[in-house]
């Protein structure tokens, strides 16, 4: 069975040595099985998706030996899974699946998550009445101020990239500016620079704006955005995929709004972005949405939208004007009774 890690989503144990100098560059050692054995393992750059190496699995373990002119996040994937993301620099690094990968950096990250863990943890185990507000609202500032903080010291290094980032899919476009302004070391990153891209592409399709139309090619089949917007009906999109379960939950709000809104009118298109096409066709057939779909849309419409998450569901006006985008349950149902009623 291959060990999966991670750094990046969760909180890995805070017992790992500190990893010894390497300054002749670094030496990435990979536990795996014997089953594992002339596999080849990947370690790709998070930022970038370049490959920075590859080794074939011998004796059970893959290793990496190389030098990096400046720490790098990276990820490794091996038989096409991706197995866990680490911060590369050079040191003498072995992959713990209990303790995750210890050397100066990713010491430093794991020690900042699990501060945030622990705020995490209280926050949790706060009592559900009207007694914990005043302490919910400390704990989440609290929570804040160690965020903060680890992006203002460590703005140079992959440990504050992690945190920014983590931050920055929330920010307005106004916000994202203002933030890099104060960090600008992080404009380096392509992450960062698409990311701006989907910002100012997030503004120009607010409500009040004129759809944006795309093309999709399946096979010999074309369609696009406008085959279904700015027909003289409202309709409502949903880009989703099979595999997001917060999705696949909003399709029955979306059910129970065609049932209300259909006979006055509404169509309901989904886009399926960031999905396999046969999976995208099971899933319809599973869980019977029988509105028409456009397959295999991958990131050309989130791209064009500035869409950094999924569910996004946007409402169109019959010429094609935005009346409501990324709402979700009863705001969603108020912003379509609004136009209707």
């Amino acid at each position: 069975m291959k060990i999966k890690f991670f750094l990046m989503c969760a909180v890995a144990a805070l017992t790992a040595c500190a990893g010894a100098s390497a300054s002749d560059g670094y030496r990435l050692t990979v536990p795996l099985t014997p089953d594992d054995d002339d596999a080849t393992v990947f370690l790709v750059n998070y930022d970038n998706g370049q490959k920075i190496d590859s080794v074939t699995v011998v004796d059970a373990k893959a290793v990496f030996t190389g030098r990096v002119d400046a720490p790098v996040m990276a990820r490794l994937a091996m038989d096409g899974q991706r197995m866990g993301s680490l911060i590369l620099e050079n040191a003498e690094m072995v992959v713990d699946p209990a303790k995750g990968v210890s050397s100066p950096l990713n010491d430093k990250l794991m020690a900042i998550q699990g501060e945030l863990a622990g705020i995490v943890q209280q926050f949790r185990a706060l009592p559900d009445d009207s007694t914990s507000v005043a302490k919910g609202k400390e704990l989440e500032a609290r929570y804040n101020a160690v965020v903060e903080k680890a992006i203002a010291d460590n703005a140079d290094t992959p440990v504050g990239y992690v945190f920014f980032m983590n931050k920055a899919y929330e920010y307005s476009l106004p916000e994202l500016q203002a933030a890099l302004e104060k960090y600008p070391s992080f404009k380096q990153y392509d992450r960062v620079k698409k990311l701006i891209v989907a910002a100012e592409n997030k503004a120009r399709t607010q409500p009040g704006n004129k759809f944006v139309d795309f093309e999709i090619a399946n096979d010999s089949t074309v369609q696009r955005l406008s085959d279904y917007v700015g027909k003289g009906k409202y309709v409502l999109v949903d880009f989703w995929a099979s595999w997001c379960g917060p999705c696949i939950r909003e399709t029955k709000v979306i059910k129970e709004i065609l049932e209300e809104y259909g006979p006055k009118g509404l169509e309901v298109l989904g886009v399926a972005v960031w999905d396999e096409p046969e999976n995208t066709k099971e899933a319809v057939e599973r869980h019977q949405l029988p509105w028409p779909q456009i397959l295999n849309a991958q990131s050309v419409p989130t791209d064009l939208y500035g869409i950094s998450g999924i569910p996004c569901i946007i409402l169109f006006a019959p010429d094609g004007t935005i009346v409501s985008r990324d709402k979700q349950d009863a705001e969603l149902k108020a912003d379509v009774a609004k136009v209707f009623d």
